[in-house]
């Protein structure tokens, strides 16, 4: 019998599969199923949503033929099963219901899934191809751990979360030629996922947003579990659905990063300690790029992401006691004002949301914190400040802060350093930052 981990790339769904069943009196039945999923070395899993003959059939010998097409090189294989259990709570149950929600669903929630069934894989042949799309592939492919163990070494000496995101992504696209990543974490407030780093697309979006379940990136998220799609050539509207699933136009201003016509794409959640820090995303213009093995080599490096981002950033916590950081960061020594234009800024207490000169800039935690920066300046010209001296701060009042505040003062300095605007926010040592104008600020706080 053929292995069934030689046949990954047959039960990835790309080309539809053939079950075959015979009723009472030995007259065959033929249908079409969209998946065969992989289980073990010995088993299959297929969603319980067949013809009302085929499950007769099933039910009344437990026998069933499959034929699986390998997308990649159109090689096929026969299977020959046997029924063992329906499963509708299990890790397989929950991988499969993910697959069906992503590519048949318009992406409006998990699409429920009956069940699972499980089969024993008897037999597994091989049915020659007359015209196989490509060669075989060689028993011996290219190893990406070795790779892995290089990308990981690098992130292990990254001293800060900023330097370990941006070594991370770099990686991913010179090591492994995935050119389009991006890292988003949770925004604290609204349930959904902030974009922090972004490469290989024109724009960073910094500061984009994916709302709690939406799309491949909010499901691996709301599910702690890795999506998957090898092809989407096949789900045309769920290609409509990612260039969209920041969010419903006008709740979301800052577009999140996306290829125009991706093929393939994966999505990881970042879980240290059992929350949920992060999601590490890749795409491709090209079917195949994430194939089984590549998401086995991306499952190590998220997790040494997550544990080092959460590591780093409670490191930055334990760190801002030394000598220097003991005292208040100074004022401006001269209380005045910058030389420069007018900055107007507009602040909108209810999500956070605030303006300058009258453009988008941020919202929610990272915008209450650039208010309360300018409001500082304003009140008493200071322009240094400090991390553990922020989370000490009452006027602030955010609920989680401690754990999102690393993160969201990254966002916020890229995102002022992508607009180029009259504010920025400079890094001066860990744990102090600087804040930088070219003109007044005027603050107006506009409750709605």
């Amino acid at each position: 019998m053929i292995p069934l981990e030689r046949l990954r790339d047959s039960f990835e769904g790309i080309i539809p599969s053939v079950i075959a069943t015979t009723d009472a009196d030995g007259m065959p039945n033929i249908s079409y199923l969209s998946h065969v999923h992989y289980v073990d070395e010995t088993h299959v899993a297929l969603s319980n949503q067949f013809f009302s003959k085929t499950a007769t059939n099933v039910a009344r010998n437990g026998l069933a033929t499959v034929m699986v097409v390998d997308g990649y090189s159109g090689q096929q294989h026969v299977l020959d099963l046997t029924f063992e259990r329906s499963e509708m709570e299990s890790e397989t149950f929950e991988r499969v219901a993910i697959h069906l929600a992503i590519l048949e669903s318009r992406m409006t929630g998990i699409m429920k899934l009956r069940a699972v069934d499980i089969y024993r894989v008897e037999d597994c042949r091989a049915v020659p191809a007359v015209n196989p799309l490509v060669e075989p592939e060689p028993l011996v492919l290219p190893d990406l751990m070795g790779k892995v163990a290089r990308l990981t070494a690098r992130m292990s000496e990254c001293s800060d979360p900023e330097t370990l995101l941006d070594v991370t992504l770099e990686g991913l696209g010179k090591l492994f030629g995935y050119n389009h990543s991006m890292v988003l974490v949770p925004d604290g407030e609204r349930g959904g996922l902030t974009t922090i780093a972004s490469r290989g697309y024109d724009q960073f979006g910094f500061g984009a947003e994916v709302p709690p379940g939406r799309g491949i990136i909010g499901v691996a998220a709301e599910r702690r579990r890795n999506v998957r799609i090898t092809d989407l050539s096949r789900g045309q509207r769920y290609i409509q659905a990612v260039r969209t699933m920041a969010g419903v136009e006008d709740e979301t201003p800052i577009p999140l990063p996306a290829l125009d016509k991706p093929l393939s794409q994966i999505a990881l959640p970042l879980v240290a300690r059992g929350r949920l820090v992060g999601v590490l995303f890749s795409e491709s213009i090209e079917r195949f790029t994430f194939r089984h093995r590549d998401e086995e080599a991306l499952v190590v490096i998220a997790a040494h992401l997550a544990t080092a981002l959460s590591f780093l950033s409670e490191e930055r916590e334990r760190g801002e006691t030394n000598g220097r950081e003991k005292a208040d960061a100074p004022a401006d020594p001269s209380g005045s004002v910058p030389a420069g234009r007018r900055i107007a800024v507009r602040f909108y207490p209810r999500d956070g949301s605030l303006f300058v000169d009258d453009d988008y800039l941020i919202r929610g935690v990272p915008g209450r914190l650039l208010l309360h920066f300018l409001e500082d300046y304003a009140r008493m010209g200071k322009r240094e400040f400090l991390n553990r001296e922020i989370r000490r701060d009452r006027r602030l009042q955010l609920p989680d802060f401690k754990d999102n505040l690393e993160t969201r003062l990254i966002l916020l300095r890229r995102r002022l350093e992508e607009k180029a605007g009259p504010i920025m926010l400079e890094r001066v040592d860990r744990g102090r930052l600087r804040l930088i104008l070219a003109g007044r600020p005027e603050i107006e706080v506009v409750e709605d």
